[in-house]
């Protein structure tokens, strides 16, 4: 391990503030490295798959315990678990952007974002409600309830380490099962820090708690595969690639297992002739370029009027030109690097085949001044299209922002929707018409679509996911907490006959 890398970022210190003790960091299989300066920071054991299996027994275990624990009380321990994460707030921020390289401010905000949906999970814990459903049968009562599921395994990537996880294991907790983690191979520490935040507040909580309902598996796609494949884990909740969801899709529910999967976007914004564009520009910069363009969220291509377009490209230009690109640790930074050079080396190649097929350039270049030696850094590029080709509608997870000028709001829709992911979309206009057109059936056809706000930056109390190759998935907010419990329709008859529902008769002898 590259301790000059870890000393410089104080990392034993910060890992120790967090709870995760300092041995097993230095002599495993896994090299964990920030993307800051490439540095190997620590060196974990990977689980096998008989870990893999006697994890999931012990979940199973925590479960049949979790389950029977009421409600409100579980909310409890969800409740400690956003006090935990509200006092280590710096420390575990601090920690995200070491370890996937998303600046400072953005760190933390991704900590805020835990504690918001532990607050949200705390007050769904009295409200996972049913229905009472009319009966057509005399003397009967016909409901709808809701109970636990059973253990949850959930695969995160690197570039929301602990956020994703916080989606998932507030709201499954809170709906009475437990939880086993797969984080990205990339990002591990952050998920051992969050498992000790968890195991503080479990101790807090007392002796409800199961052992075994909050677990984390580190490894590559073999431990991932091992949690995916296993019959004992009764939901997979999986976020990564396109490629990653139509492997795992089918590998569930080929076992009879529930899927949420929540894969590529591929979003744009549609900038319209009465646009506030001081508004737009502000909304492109932070959703193309922050997290360095590493958002499932992320702004990739944006669809401008044609009378506008040229106004706009100029001032994203000197937009472009002013942005701070560097250490993600230095507050004054807005962008930092990607997560490694592979992803500098497709953004590169990418780049070449858009310019290839008729597009125009602008930035885009690896960083090589005012910046750590040895992390991915790269300018943000802005390329000019002439039409949306086969590159434009492929994600790739590099700040690339593709330009498309449009005539007529019809050919912008099918610009829009002419793509095979469906996660984020948005509009910038003052035209109520057009608004409206855009939230209707006929306009966008992503999960999330935004009115002079940008794609970036959704709030935990509403459904988060996407349609198409997206994957179809919600979590988060909403009615997501149904996709962690299982329905059961149920009816009582508290009369002294038996009739028969759809009027049917079925008289036997006797009767």
């Amino acid at each position: 391990m590259d301790t000059a890398g870890t000393d410089r970022f104080d990392l034993a210190a910060l890992l120790g503030r967090l709870g995760v003790p300092g041995d097993g960091l230095a002599a495993g299989d896994l090299a964990v490295r920030s993307p800051i300066d490439g540095a190997e920071i620590a060196r974990l054991p990977s689980h096998s798959t008989a870990e893999v299996d006697a994890a999931v027994a012990r979940a199973a275990g925590a479960f049949a315990a979790w389950r029977a624990v009421p409600g409100p009380r579980r909310g409890e321990l969800v409740r400690l678990l956003g006090e935990e994460l509200r006092a280590a707030k710096d420390d575990l921020g601090r920690l995200v952007t070491i370890e996937c390289g998303k600046i400072a401010e953005e760190g933390r905000g991704e900590v805020q974002e835990m504690i918001d949906i532990c607050d949200f999970a705390v007050g769904l814990s009295r409200q996972l409600y049913g229905l009472t459903i009319a009966s057509e049968r005399p003397g009967h009562r016909m409901m709808e309830q809701w109970h636990p599921l059973g253990p949850v395994g959930v695969i995160t990537a690197f570039n929301f380490p602990v956020a994703v996880w916080a989606w998932n294991a507030a709201i499954a907790l809170a709906c009475g099962d437990s939880v086993v983690w797969k984080p990205s191979e990339k990002t591990p520490l952050t998920a051992l820090a969050c498992q000790a935040l968890f195991a503080r507040a479990a101790a807090r909580y007392g002796a409800d708690a199961p052992d075994g309902l909050a677990q984390v598996i580190i490894g590559g796609p073999e431990a991932g595969a091992a949690l995916v494949d296993h019959p004992g884990i009764a939901l997979i909740s999986a976020t990564g690639s396109t490629r990653m969801g139509a492997a795992v899709g089918p590998r569930v529910l080929a076992r009879h297992g529930k899927v949420l999967l929540e894969l590529g976007g591929n979003n744009a914004m549609i900038v319209a002739p009465s646009a506030d564009l001081q508004l737009a520009l502000r909304a492109i910069v932070f959703s193309a370029v922050g997290t360095a363009g590493q958002r499932c969220t992320s702004l990739r291509r944006l669809i401008v009027h044609e009378e506008v377009a040229d106004q706009l490209l100029a001032a994203l230009k000197s937009a472009y030109d002013g942005i701070s690109i560097g250490d993600p640790l230095d507050p004054a930074t807005l962008v930092g690097p990607l997560i490694d050079w592979r992803a500098g080396d497709e953004m590169h190649r990418v780049l070449g085949v858009a310019a290839q097929e008729g597009g125009t350039v602008h930035g885009g270049g690896p960083v090589t001044q005012g910046v750590p030696d040895g992390g991915a850094y790269m300018r943000p590029a802005i390329v000019e299209m002439p039409a949306q080709t086969e590159t434009v509608r492929t994600e790739t997870f590099a700040p690339i922002l593709y330009i498309l000028k449009y005539s007529d709001f019809d050919q912008a829709i099918a610009l829009h929707n002419g793509v095979p992911q469906g996660l984020a979309s948005c509009i910038f206009t003052r035209d109520l018409k057009e608004a409206e057109r855009f939230l209707a059936a006929a306009g966008s056809d992503c999960g999330i679509a935004n009115v002079n706000i940008g794609p970036s930056g959704a709030e935990i109390g509403g459904a988060f996911g996407g349609e198409k190759a997206t994957g179809g998935g919600r979590e988060s907010g909403s009615d997501a907490w149904k996709a962690y419990m299982r329905r059961q329709t149920a009816t009582v008859n508290y009369s002294d006959d038996l009739p028969l529902a759809q009027g049917i008769k079925f008289d036997i002898e006797g009767d």
